[in-house]
């Protein structure tokens, strides 16, 4: 077991660490928190700790501790006192661990590589499951030693020297020997401006899975003394968290290489071929309702029974019938202000502050027209062990958060709704996503992702970091103009050194198929102004909460629905008999290969005036206009307001009964 940080003790509460427990209890929540320290009275969520952090606490309280602590219990009771009062009244036994194990001798998928294999075999390579991560550097950097420094990367985790071939239509991993798995580090020339295209260019090619390592790397020379180091990692094979992992692992034998001696890195215990097989084990037989996958679907049946094919969300264009993945994103913040008072509002509600914010989401579609019952996608870390944490590979979950916003409820008690049926998804999140869609069998479409079609994501602050010996870096954005979902919003809190909030960023990403630009610009506003308004007033009804900007209310009631118009007293055939004497020439009406000029029509109905005003028509007749669709149904309509009556639509193919009484029922003493 890594050593833990010193005990965290704390100024800021009333009291010490009391017991041993206490004492290890301020430490992880320091690990994992990434703050200096914790005290015991301090609140985890207040802190910045959210889902994926707590899946990470309970992991970690699991491997120091040997309990078994539900998600629930952090939520109810969120401080180092309570929770260690709590362990105390409802300690569990640990489950395994993930562990070495004899392997055999084909070496399946796991749940969530079998999903991205289907789909790189259904789809083809592309980009859309890749992770690309940029860095620019600033410095004397040597690239045979970051060359070897990759490789001694791939030597250590095998994921990254796994490719993924099949026979008879099944797939297996199959770990290469680490001699025999080499990454070339990729070194071209650019200038500034070129340098934006070639990271685009680079991160949207494709894996061949089946033969091909899941890594590439580049390095795109600015100058001798700048270079931009860009990492392309297949999802197959990393998550997010792997990339920190990763980033750490290349600094370290970096610096090795540059010193000339051994990196000096613990070995791995387990490998991701091992936690394959161990989540097989811990998961046991669906079949067995008494096993932990058995127990956990029957939940996701009974939770996402009549879960709507897709949430309808306001889209620009009709949805094509293939997905082409193409995206775009936005950027989002919220002011250190908004970011306090939705912290408040979620401690004040037992919620931590994603609770919140999906709830707000939530709120948001339920006001654009998406309807009542609303399913948002989340990941959660999946990395239920600690043996995990120093792995690469893909361990990511993903949940489905279902919530029922029916009823206009204040933004507090959805919130509350929230956090219900959210904890209850966090104690069912060992079932992979993947296994879940094949299930549960939704109708499937190439068109949307099954079971949601929005994402939100949380994202913790500072966790890439490429600290090279001898060179300074700085995070390079790649744009690869792709989009796995209809929308997704991805946000990362600020906080201050002593953990105060200090705002939130992130972008919200869009299929370009679906949205325009400036759609998802007003969306992103409306749901910053609907969390104000939930902040100021969290009693509010959600369809009170205002989601308009001061230009779009003006727009709406003045630009668009004004009516203050001064307007001349004239008729409608007055109105034509002017507009005739500008444009007589100009079309008036088309039907087929027909045509009335503005001229030619007024003249005839004027004809057909005064024939009607012979025959008694005035104000207050009634006149029936029997012809079919053509221009002479508008000249007769014409001619009937010119007479000064009113005229009676009847449709030629109605039976005659129908007409005779029509006509009698108006009073029509004339027919067209």
């Amino acid at each position: 077991r890594r050593a833990l940080p010193a005990p965290a003790l704390t100024g800021r509460v009333g009291r010490l660490p009391r017991t041993p427990q206490e004492e290890v209890l301020c430490g992880l929540f320091a690990e994992v928190l990434g703050v200096e320290r914790v005290g015991v009275e301090d609140d985890f969520f207040a802190l910045g700790g959210h889902s994926l952090l707590a899946t990470r606490l309970i992991s970690r309280i699991r491997a120091v501790l040997e309990v078994e602590v539900a998600i629930r219990s952090l939520f109810e009771a969120p401080s180092v006192a309570r929770l260690a009062r709590r362990l105390g009244e409802d300690r569990g036994a640990a489950r395994p661990g993930v562990r070495g194990v004899e392997r055999p001798a084909e070496i399946p998928l796991s749940y969530a590589q079998r999903r991205l294999w289907f789909l790189d075999r259904l789809e083809g390579p592309s980009a859309t499951y890749v992770i690309p991560l940029a860095v620019r550097l600033f410095g004397e950097l040597e690239v045979s030693a970051l060359e070897g420094a990759l490789n001694d990367v791939v030597g250590r985790h095998e994921s990254l020297r796994t490719v993924f071939p099949e026979t008879l239509g099944v797939p297996r991993q199959e770990i290469l020997p680490a001699g025999a798995a080499r990454v070339g580090l990729e070194l071209r020339g650019v200038s500034e401006e070129e340098l934006g295209a070639a990271l685009s260019a680079a991160a949207r090619r494709g894996f061949d899975l089946g033969g091909e390592l899941p890594l590439r790397a580049h390095v795109f020379a600015l100058s001798a003394r700048e270079h931009v180091v860009l990492v392309v990692l297949h999802h197959i094979a990393g998550d997010g968290w792997s990339l920190r992992v990763l980033v750490r692992d290349l600094a370290g034998f970096y610096a090795a290489r540059l010193q000339g001696r051994p990196a000096g890195l613990v070995p791995l215990a387990v490998q991701y071929a091992d936690y394959t097989l161990w989540q097989r084990e811990v998961l046991g037989d669906e079949g067995d309702g008494a096993s932990l996958l058995g127990r956990q679907l029957g939940y996701w049946r009974d939770r996402l029974a009549g879960l709507p094919e897709q949430i309808d969300l306001p889209l620009d264009r009709p949805r094509p019938a293939v997905s082409s993945y193409r995206g775009d994103q936005v950027g989002l913040r919220l002011s250190a202000e908004l970011h306090r008072g939705l912290v408040g509002l979620g401690r004040a509600s037992g919620a931590s502050l994603f609770m919140v914010v999906q709830a707000g989401l939530a709120a948001l579609l339920t006001r654009l027209g998406a309807g009542f019952d609303i399913a948002i996608g989340s990941p959660i870390a999946g990395r239920t062990d600690a043996g995990l944490d120093d792995l690469v590979g893909f361990f990511v979950n993903t949940l489905v958060l279902r919530t029922d916003t029916s009823g206009n409820p204040s933004f507090r008690a959805l919130v509350g709704r929230v956090r219900a049926g959210n904890l209850a998804a966090y104690g069912h999140q060992d079932v992979p996503f993947e296994r879940l869609v094949e299930v549960l069998n939704p109708v499937r479409s190439l068109s949307r992702h099954p079971l949601f079609q929005v994402m939100l994501a949380f994202q913790q602050a500072g966790a890439l970091d490429l600290d090279l010996a001898g060179v300074s870096g700085r995070l390079e954005p790649v744009g690869t103009a792709s989009a796995k979902f209809d929308l997704s919003e991805s946000l990362e809190e600020r906080r201050g050194g002593d953990g105060t909030p200090g705002g939130i960023e992130g972008v919200v990403e869009y299929a370009t198929d679906l949205f325009d630009r400036d759609s998802i610009e007003a969306l992103a506003g409306r749901l910053v102004r609907l969390l104000e308004g939930a902040v100021a007033d969290p009693d509010c009804p959600i369809g009170g909460l205002e989601i308009l900007s001061a230009e779009e209310r003006a727009r709406l009631l003045r630009g668009w629905n004004g009516s203050e118009r001064a307007l001349s007293p004239a008729s409608l055939p007055e109105l034509f008999a002017a507009q005739a004497g500008r444009t007589p020439e100009a079309t008036a009406v088309v039907s087929g290969d027909e045509q009335l000029s503005y001229g030619e029509l007024e003249r005839r109905a004027n004809r057909l005036a005064h024939h009607l005003r012979g025959l008694g028509v005035g104000a207050e007749s009634v006149v029936g206009l029997c012809v079919a669709r053509s221009p002479a149904m508008v000249v007769g309509l014409l001619a009937i307001l010119k007479a000064g009556g009113a005229y009676l639509p009847l449709d030629p193919d109605y039976p005659a009964a129908r007409l005779g009484f029509m006509l009698a029922d108006a009073g029509a003493g004339v027919v067209v």
